[in-house]
């Protein structure tokens, strides 16, 4: 079974010192150990950090990338909100 993670938990791990989480379609991934060999460089990690990458990541990547790194990177999935 996979972790669910809170949004502020994310949000908290927004640097490299803390740990940078990013999310994807509601999965959550460690970029931490990742930054120094992603292809674009760390500086677009650092900027999406804690935050939701998704509409960054799709725009440069395929699903093939996602699949290459997920059981690698992923550590589980964002928390879904009670809608009320």
């Amino acid at each position: 079974m996979s972790k669910t993670i809170a949004q502020s938990d994310v949000s908290a791990h927004n640097t490299v010192d803390t740990g940078l989480y990013i999310i994807i379609d509601g999965g959550v991934y460690d970029m931490t150990g990742f930054i120094d060999e992603h292809p674009g460089g760390a500086k677009i990690l650092k900027r999406v950090g804690g935050k939701d990458a998704s509409k960054q990541f799709w725009k440069y990547h395929n699903e093939g990338v996602l699949k290459k790194y997920q059981e690698r990177l992923k550590i589980g999935n964002l928390e879904e909100k009670a809608k009320l």
